[in-house]
């Protein structure tokens, strides 16, 4: 008899990965969950304990093995040093894409290797090929979960080893499976936003962490308008927020651009404002998942999760990497992860500068 090939889960307490886990049983897999410590708990804002006990309640309806792993050194150090090294810099990075790089795909997997697993496995909407020995990133089937997006910086050795159960469902699916076996998670909410902040307000949690400098807002004549509490409480074309109104036509402003030197916020009034769009971005950091294509390169990008993909050439000028769009796109943000795609392939990304 053949001995069953051997699944470590990384599960999250949510629908996904415990229909990801009933998929895998019935594929007839060894599987074993494991839940990810990747933050203290020391001011109960961080909800692993609540998705902790559902875990334990999935894992015993289904008959699976569990265990909690601790990567709060890892997080800390790879993730949310990171984090805070960006917003020093008035950038907006994104620790998701980075936790995915640095603990699920590269901590995880190696915790998981050493206990001679044969796959790891996700409840990530995403899918893999493999041609010609090759693994390739594909697009979850359902466009509205997608999140290849967040996979994006993960290497091909990596998901080589990886299994995404899920990744040819609908939300609407999995849903569906969890009610059938009548799973605690079956309703649960999606997780929204950074576990590390939880429900607190944003503002206030980088507060703790970093030196705040309040400044002058101004137009993009240099005009003042108001004061601003800080530029690393701002994103490039954010509307809410900025606290100003009844100025110039009455239309809403969006924050254009930071000037750090200075300390003074940039905005822009009206939604058509061409202060607000670029036709083309450079990018660093490169990251390709499994093959570098020869540039300049016709692709897609994707300058954040749920954005639309846009047509657009990535090309080497001299020592830069430049996207060029074909139409010009509103709110190109420094720090965060523009990802490349060629149809459902997704390629890599780069970060914006």
């Amino acid at each position: 008899m053949q001995e069953k090939k051997k699944v470590i889960l990384g599960m999250s307490g949510g629908v996904d990965s415990s229909v990801s886990a009933i998929l895998l049983k019935e594929a007839g897999y060894d599987v074993t969950a494991v839940f990810m410590r990747n933050w203290a708990e020391d001011d109960g804002m961080c909800t692993a304990r609540e998705d902790y006990i559902d875990v334990v309640s999935v894992c015993s309806q289904l008959g699976i093995k569990y265990f909690t792993v601790n990567f709060e050194k890892e997080y800390r150090d790879r993730v949310f040093s990171y984090f805070l090294s960006e917003y020093k810099k008035g950038r907006t990075p994104n620790p998701d894409v980075m936790c995915n790089t640095e603990i699920k795909f590269k901590a995880f997997l190696d915790y998981a290797m050493d206990f001679d697993a044969d796959y790891i496995a996700m409840g990530h909407y995403a899918r893999t090929k493999k041609v010609h020995g090759k693994t390739y990133l594909l697009k979850g089937l359902d466009n509205n979960k997608d999140q290849s997006y967040f996979l994006s910086r993960v290497k091909s050795e990596a998901l080589e080893k990886t299994l995404f159960p899920v990744g040819d469902l609908t939300k609407d699916e999995v849903r569906r499976i969890a009610e059938k076996y009548e799973l605690s998670t079956a309703s649960k909410k999606d997780s929204t936003g950074i576990c590390f902040i939880g429900e607190r307000d944003f503002n206030e949690f980088l507060d703790q962490f970093l030196f705040t400098k309040p400044g002058k807002i101004v137009d993009e004549k240099g005009k003042v308008l108001g004061e601003h509490s800080g530029l690393m409480h701002y994103t490039i074309g954010q509307r809410r927020g900025i606290g100003i109104g009844g100025v110039g036509s009455g239309e809403p402003f969006f924050v254009a651009d930071k000037d750090l030197k200075n300390n003074l916020l940039i905005v822009a009034q009206g939604i058509n404002n061409p202060v607000l769009y670029k036709d083309e971005f450079e990018v660093e950091d490169i990251f390709w998942i499994t093959e570098n294509p020869s540039l300049p390169v016709d692709l897609s990008v994707k300058i954040r999760y749920r954005a639309s993909d846009q047509a657009a050439t990535l090309e080497k000028q001299n020592d830069k990497y430049v996207v060029k769009l074909k139409k010009p796109l509103k709110g190109v943000t420094p720090g965060q992860v523009c990802v490349f795609y060629q149809g459902d392939v997704c390629l890599g990304s780069g970060i914006i500068k």
